[in-house]
């Protein structure tokens, strides 16, 4: 530590940003996508039906299509059809135990003919699992997610003009410049990036904090999510074989029930089975906080169960905190804000790493700064061309071809890799115009490829990647400006 609190916080604020900045890179772009991961799904997705049917009708159609190719599984698990998007998704496992996740036709509930992709659920996944197993992924992003809150926290101590920083900006002013930059996009969007971080890690916190329910659970699990969720249960399966009650008079109530809140996830437990169980999960469109109430039926019955309506003080506070990380509830006018913000934060921290990089660059330096330096252009240079990869993988890969959504993101990590090579062996006053123009590119053929524009999607996607592409062509042009004025 250093003679001084400011110092010693200085020295705290590079020392995280240094040791968790790529990642934090990655979970704030991937988080930003999320935001629209609704809207990215339709996007993947253009041989989907355009027009929007009545959800319960859709959920139906989709229960119904799992009870007659399904029904083997041991559970099904159905993502609600919204008005963000208008067609159910089902999660189940075949005869081998390997999960399929599909998206389901609205008019027909089979997923024939519509082409396998993650679409924006993988962003939302990587976004606080970093496409890592259960719970390494978790783990790392929590404890990004810590470092970040810190890092916030200790960067408001060191910036003394801390308010002046919000007006000032000198361009054309080299590392200045990127100080400015940094300081500006911190200050501005200050209170979104100490929620966005601080919910993230709540969200997280049992990875984080994780002896309170080992204590008291002796680590069953199992017994803290059923306290926790009282009308989820499951029973045994029996042996004997039935027949689920009809899907839409279940449907129905459960939606007289929730008022108004509509429906968010349909938990289907044995479904050919005497035990069969159909849980219902209400909507969070309207309030900040998540699901607060759920109701589980009988299947063979349709009977009401079990039904709780969450009051507990400290669970609806991380309902609260967690609906506010994930904006479900979000119009449009906020869901932008959001996007543009955690882009904001993605800027702070890639501009925060240059930094580091270019003040050691200009003094006597080892190889591990180089490397440093290098790494730095393959991650803030390799990353969003990285993520348009997947955009185009989608379009380019056949609709029919088998495992195509591994594909996807096999293109988008292969791509990853090689941005990260390359820039290894590239000097970075090359490979920085080099990554960045191949950013603006990408962005501009994932543009062209959402034409025509026959739905609001396809324009809104087209829209913003034209946008990111000319903002990617002038950071290129300005760093090859600087290059020929350096050189």
């Amino acid at each position: 530590m250093k003679n001084t609190f400011r110092a010693s916080m200085a020295l705290v604020h590079t020392t995280l940003g240094l040791v968790t900045g790529w990642v934090l890179f990655a979970i704030a772009l991937s988080g930003a996508l999320s935001v629209f991961r609704q809207d990215i799904n339709l996007w993947a997705r253009p041989e989907l039906p355009a027009g929007a049917s009545a959800p319960l009708t859709v959920n139906a159609h989709a229960l119904d299509w799992l009870s007659h190719n399904a029904p083997a599984a041991s559970a099904w698990y159905v993502a609600s059809a919204n008005a963000l998007q208008p067609f159910a998704t089902a999660l189940w496992p075949d005869a081998k135990g390997n999960y399929i996740q599909r998206a389901l036709d609205p008019t027909t509930g089979s997923p024939d003919g519509i082409r396998d992709t993650l679409g924006g659920e993988f962003f939302y996944r990587f976004h606080f699992e970093l496409q890592l197993p259960y719970p390494l992924g978790r783990l790392i992003a929590a404890l990004a997610a810590l470092a970040l809150v810190v890092g916030l926290m200790t960067g408001v101590v060191i910036h003394r003009r801390i308010f002046a920083d919000f007006f000032t900006f000198r361009p054309s002013r080299g590392q200045r410049s990127w100080l400015d930059m940094h300081n500006l996009l911190g200050v501005a969007a200050l209170p979104f990036h100490l929620m966005i971080s601080f919910t993230g890690a709540v969200t997280l916190g049992t990875l984080l904090l994780p002896w309170s329910t080992q204590a008291l659970y002796r680590n069953d699990l199992m017994a803290s999510y059923t306290e926790l969720n009282p009308a989820l249960y499951s029973r045994p399966a029996t042996g004997h074989p039935a027949h689920l009650a009809p899907f839409l008079p279940m449907l129905r109530e459960a939606e007289s029930k929730f008022g108004g809140a509509g429906l968010e996830q349909i938990y289907v437990f044995n479904p050919s089975d005497q035990a069969s169980l159909v849980t219902m999960i209400a909507g969070n469109g309207h309030t900040v906080s998540t699901s607060s109430q759920i109701i589980t039926f009988d299947g063979p019955s349709g009977r009401i169960l079990r039904q709780h309506i969450e009051h507990r003080p400290i669970i609806r506070t991380y309902a609260f905190l967690y609906g506010l990380h994930v904006a479900r509830f979000a119009p449009t006018i906020t869901r932008w804000l959001y996007f543009l913000s955690g882009l904001a934060l993605a800027a702070v921290i890639g501009s925060g790493m240059h930094l580091w990089a270019i003040k050691r660059l200009r003094r006597p330096h080892h190889r591990g700064h180089r490397i440093v330096a290098r790494l730095n252009v393959g991650v803030l240079g390799g990353t969003p061309l990285a993520f348009a990869s997947f955009f185009i993988a989608n379009r380019l890969i056949g609709p029919t071809v088998p495992h195509r959504a591994w594909y996807e993101v096999t293109t988008l990590f292969t791509v990853w890799g090689l941005t990260l090579l390359y820039a290894l062996a590239r000097r970075p006053e090359r490979a920085w115009p080099e990554l960045l123009g191949g950013s603006a590119v990408a962005c501009l053929v994932v543009s062209l490829l959402s034409l025509p524009w026959h739905t609001s999607v396809l324009a809104g996607v087209s829209a913003t990647s034209a946008l990111l592409s000319a903002s990617f062509a002038f950071a290129t042009l300005r760093t090859l400006q600087k290059t020929a004025r350096s050189g």
